[in-house]
């Protein structure tokens, strides 16, 4: 069965990548796209395709919302660069989630499964009220598998060897190697960085205690006890409040 593809990718080399893939594994590419806006034009004209490539982070509107302002989308794979929206990508009924750089093999397994499986449509408004916006969640690592975390239990995140993990009651290793990895992809947090190697959630915090030299510490939701840089105990008195009503600490 020849499939009828269309990709969008603001990134022209994985958008052009996965042509190639899509072509040498016998499906017909219909369309390349570069963002959301083209992608609406496209089928809004009365255009149709048996799957949709859809990258999340584009100009515009995201592959998710795209995703949702469509009337009657296609089967849809998501291609990102970032794991922590695949949570988000199967509440949205995606049929696959693909990580860049896309592999053969990998692809040709969401090829058959699109090729042998009756995909059901949903309707975009279907699809909009599926997408999670109250909290937060990303994948993290468990044994062989993974968990997904809520952001709102999460205290704080670490970073050791390029390996970040996530607290929540206990460590987990994530999939991401630097603070500004995790800043990056929940923007609408109010992260703080209190350490070179510390991102803190100021609400989780208990209590705040200065030490000598002008740093500080904070005692987090579970007990654990976080160092504060020198630098950072200004940011962190005023997103806890303390700056004005507390100056002398």
């Amino acid at each position: 069965m020849t499939l009828r593809a269309v990709l969008a990718d603001d990134e022209p080399l994985a958008r052009r990548r996965l042509a190639r893939l899509l072509r040498e594994a016998d499906c017909e590419v219909l369309a390349e796209f570069p963002g959301s806006a083209e992608v609406l034009a496209w089928f809004e004209s009365g255009a149709e395709a048996d799957v949709l490539f859809l990258d999340i982070q584009m100009p515009g509107l995201t592959g998710l919302e795209v995703l949702a302002e469509l009337a009657t989308p296609p089967p849809v794979v998501f291609v990102t660069a970032h794991v922590q929206y695949a949570v988000q990508a199967f509440e949205a009924a995606a049929v696959d989630y693909l990580l860049k750089p896309v592999t053969e093999d990998r692809l040709t397994r969401t090829l058959d499964r699109l090729r042998q499986h009756q995909i059901p449509r949903r309707k975009g408004p279907e699809i909009a009220a599926l997408l999670p916006g109250q909290s937060a969640r990303f994948p993290a690592r468990a044994g062989e598998g993974f968990v997904f975390l809520e952001m709102k239990k999460v205290t704080h995140f670490e970073v050791e060897d390029e390996i970040v993990s996530a607290w929540a009651g206990e460590r987990y290793k994530t999939s991401w190697s630097t603070l500004g990895d995790v800043e990056q992809a929940f923007p609408e947090e109010e992260l703080l960085r209190i350490h070179r190697h510390l991102l803190l959630r100021p609400s989780m915090v208990l209590g705040f205690r200065p030490l000598m030299g002008g740093r500080g510490e904070v005692r987090v939701t579970g007990g654990k006890t976080l160092e504060v840089s020198r630098g950072s105990v200004p940011k962190l008195k005023a997103a806890l409040g303390l700056a004005s009503k507390f100056s002398e600490a």
